[in-house]
Order: C-alpha cells, then structure tokens, then sequence
C-alpha cells in the first residue's frame, strides 16, 4: 500500500500560509493607518549616506559591469557545489571522484569558454 496523503495533512502549512500572509497584511495596513504623513520637500529630496545628491541618477553603467557580476555569482554557486564533496570525498569512493572529475571538466570548460569569448577583460 502507497503512502497516501489526506487533505487533512496539509492543514498546518495552509494555516501557517494563512498566518503569514495575515500577519503581512495587517502589518503593511496598520503602518500605512498609523504612520506619520508629514511631506515636506526636504523629506522628498532622495538621501545617500549623508551627501546631498548631484546630477541625475540615471546614468548608464557599462555592461562589462553587470557581466562580470553575473559571471562572478554563476562561479561562486558552482564553487559551493564542492564543499560538500570535500568533505565527503572519502565516503563517496570512486564514483565520487569521477563525478567530481566530469564536474570539474564542466567547470572548466566554461570558464575557459569565457576567457575565450574576452567576457573579462575590462576595457
């Protein structure tokens, strides 16, 4: 016999759905009831760490920027990837270190792929 679920089983996390989204709600319109509504211009004015803001906010940064960031988290979640096996690589036995190995290669292979393609050079 299958490992049946009831509806029933459920209940806890609707309830606890159901008292989260209260809890939001009734915190998002109690502020919004309850808060001050005092607008000046200086409490409009936008505020950075102290300096007073110059020119427009809107200027465009270069791509290069947002590649490399991109580029930097997509490595960094694989490298987490091989902390667990670092530490299990002896109970893993052999399968575990040709499944590191293709990893690696994988790895590797993209990383060479964009130091190919010059995704890193800063111009």
């Amino acid at each position: 016999m299958e490992n049946q679920h009831l509806p029933s089983d459920f209940f806890p996390i609707v309830l606890q759905f159901i008292v989260a989204a209260g809890f939001v709600v009734t915190t998002m319109v109690a502020t919004h009831i309850l808060g001050p509504k005092r607008k000046s211009k200086i409490k409009l004015e936008t505020f950075e760490c102290g300096i007073e803001s110059q020119g427009n906010a809107r200027v465009p940064f270069s791509i290069k920027y947002f590649l490399v960031a991109i580029l930097f988290v997509l490595f960094d979640v694989e490298v987490i990837f091989m902390y667990p096996w670092a530490v299990n690589f002896k109970s893993l036995g052999i399968n575990g270190i040709i499944e590191m190995f293709i990893f690696m290669v994988l790895f590797l292979t993209g990383f060479m792929y964009i130091i190919k393609k010059g995704a890193l050079k800063w111009e």
